[in-house]
């Protein structure tokens, strides 16, 4: 008896390719704009990250989201950004730090704590939910939208949660960027206090290099490494939000403590610190993960519902300010300590 020959495992693929087709797309655009936006005005001001997202929403917004494209759109929002942030891993060199810099890694990783804790209280004070203010204050304490991106899946955020807060978080930082060289004009910082207020304020890496060049070459140096080791801390502060959403949930509706996605983002960051991940490899993983993010933040839009987003918006935005004015005020905090020591002049 012959029977047909059929391919049940090429089902699954058939589903998700059209919700990952136009992922794809919008992240082309959202890719294309913001070359064009460096080419006109010299930087993408506004990231391609943000771009696709808000492409992705547009046209939910517009046209809503068929059925047949919302399965490979989930599959995008969350394994896809997943499997990035593993990849991104491999882009943590925790061996570029060299004996001097430890104390001020320490001080920084403080910072950071301090700052998630403070913006979380100052996000559920202003009637936050919890996961919402958790991602703003994740996002304004470590690196902006990576950090959102990161905390969103282990917290189980909502998707119009993780849409406000990388919307209203991406439009803070682009007015600290443009904010920061006025202060230092008006207060007359010197390069090196200047580079480290940058690395501790901004969110994106190269938003801290536009703003920090303000200050000239040592500016700008002082901030990148101020701002790696705010990077460094994205993996402890995610497994400690692992642990803690684990601890909330009912006993039969509880997340992995450590999701998988993380356990594998701490491997290649170790792997890549013992000098185990091939050099040529470097490079490739981290253009991996960045494409991978930007097509996750395309599907994103696609799922999400700009209606929603705007209910919070007000309250969002008033989180983001004042958590930022506490970033500030605690930067104000950790350079006097500096002073003090003697490590700044």
């Amino acid at each position: 008896m012959n029977r047909a020959v059929t391919l049940p495992s090429l089902a699954p693929v058939l589903r998700l390719a059209p919700g990952l087709a136009l992922a794809v797309g919008v992240a082309v655009a959202a890719r294309g704009l913001a070359t064009v936006e460096a080419w006109l005005f010299g930087q993408a001001w506004v990231s391609d990250l943000v771009l696709a997202l808000l492409i992705g929403s547009l046209i939910h917004l517009a046209y809503g989201l068929p059925e047949r494209l919302k399965p490979g759109a989930t599959f995008g929002a969350k394994t896809l950004l997943e499997i990035a942030i593993v990849l991104l891993g491999a882009t943590m060199n925790l061996a570029v730090m060299g004996q001097q810099e430890f104390a001020l890694a320490g001080l920084v990783a403080g910072f950071v704590v301090a700052a998630v804790a403070i913006g979380y209280v100052i996000g559920r004070a202003l009637g936050l939910e919890p996961r919402l203010a958790a991602l703003v204050a994740c996002g304004n304490a470590i690196c902006g939208n990576s950090a959102i991106l990161a905390a969103a899946p282990v917290i189980r955020a909502k998707a119009h949660e993780i849409a406000a807060a990388l919307a209203f978080t991406a439009l803070i930082g682009l007015g600290t960027v443009l904010v920061l060289p006025l202060i230092r004009a008006l207060i007359g910082m010197q390069d090196i206090s200047y580079g480290i207020l940058a690395g501790l304020t901004v969110y994106a890496v190269p938003q801290v290099l536009a703003a920090a060049s303000a200050g000239g070459a040592v500016s700008v140096q002082v901030g990148a490494m101020v701002k790696l080791m705010r990077v460094l801390m994205l993996g402890p502060v995610i497994i400690a939000l692992g642990l803690a959403s684990g601890r909330g949930a009912p006993a039969g509706d509880r997340p992995r403590l450590v999701p998988a996605f993380i356990i594998g983002f701490v491997a290649l960051a170790a792997l890549r610190a013992f000098g185990l991940i091939p050099e040529v490899l470097i490079t490739p993983m981290g253009e991996a993960s960045e494409v991978l993010s930007l097509v996750a933040m395309a599907a994103l839009g696609l799922v999400v519902n700009l209606r929603t987003v705007g209910h919070a918006g007000g309250r969002v935005l008033a989180a983001g300010v004042l958590s930022l004015t506490a970033l500030a005020l605690m930067s104000g905090l950790v350079l006097f300590v500096l002073d003090h020591l003697g490590t700044i002049g």
